[in-house]
């Protein structure tokens, strides 16, 4: 059974900075795709960014620049490194992980596991 745990939200003021973690169980980070989901009250859950099984990243406009994602295949755990928040990054960010190998940068549907989520606000 795959479980993904999300940790490491929590309320920032704009400019500050956040890491995400999600451990994996059943699940090995470097078999496929991973990434970093967002979504707001009454909306869909957008990209923020995903990594393939050969760490080659992938940003939505709004994080590139800003954030890092990465993985640490010895601890099976994948981050999000999230630098100089604004306002706008606020929501409830989910880590996903699907057997692909590629084209890993895609929308919500082309992902099977999923964490529980962990809310991040950031004050302007």
């Amino acid at each position: 059974q795959v479980k993904l745990v999300e940790s490491g939200g929590g309320s920032v003021q704009a400019e500050g900075s956040l890491t995400l973690s999600c451990v994996a169980s059943g699940y090995s980070v470097d078999s496929g795709c991973m990434a970093w989901f967002v979504q707001v009250p009454g909306k869909g859950r957008d990209t923020v960014a995903s990594i393939n099984k050969w760490h080659t990243p992938q940003y939505s406009d709004a994080a590139k620049d800003r954030f890092n994602i990465s993985r640490d295949d010895a601890k099976n755990t994948l981050y999000l490194q999230m630098n100089s928040l604004e306002p706008g990054d606020t929501g409830t960010y989910y880590c996903a992980a699907n057997r692909y190998t590629y084209s890993c940068y895609r929308g919500p549907s082309a992902y099977t596991f999923w964490g529980q989520g962990t809310q991040v606000t950031v004050a302007s």
